[in-house]
């Protein structure tokens, strides 16, 4: 698919996070990122000393406000922001109801004539 240069790719803005976000692969200990962005459809985030390859599925959590969020999310981007520190994408594969629908509320808080899917 072309885009024009500069064009937004992205289904929803982005809300912006610097919040703690944990995330694991299933043969690995929870790790810890800082959050960038946030959006019903996914999360970036900051990872320090540890490689995360394009195509990996993780587990991650973080808050919403004060409410807990976790997910299942496949890595989009992952790119080398200098030696030990990556900037990660992820796109949700897999979220309970819950959660689906505190991130589409505080979406809509954020971005009220922002269409949701819902």
């Amino acid at each position: 698919m072309n885009h024009p240069k500069g064009a937004e790719r992205r289904k929803y803005p982005r809300i912006r996070s610097t919040d703690v976000v944990s995330f694991m692969r299933v043969d690995q200990p929870d790790r810890l990122g800082v959050g960038k962005d946030l959006s019903p459809g996914g999360i970036r985030f900051e990872a320090m000393g540890c490689e995360i390859d394009v195509g990996s599925v993780l587990r991650v959590n973080f808050y919403v406000g004060s409410t807990f969020v976790s997910a299942v999310a496949r890595v989009i981007h992952s790119t080398d922001i200098d030696s030990l520190t990556q900037d990660v994408g992820l796109e949700f594969v897999d979220i309970d109801a819950p959660s689906a629908a505190i991130l589409k509320e505080f979406y809509k808080e954020e971005f009220p004539r922002v269409r949701t899917g819902s």
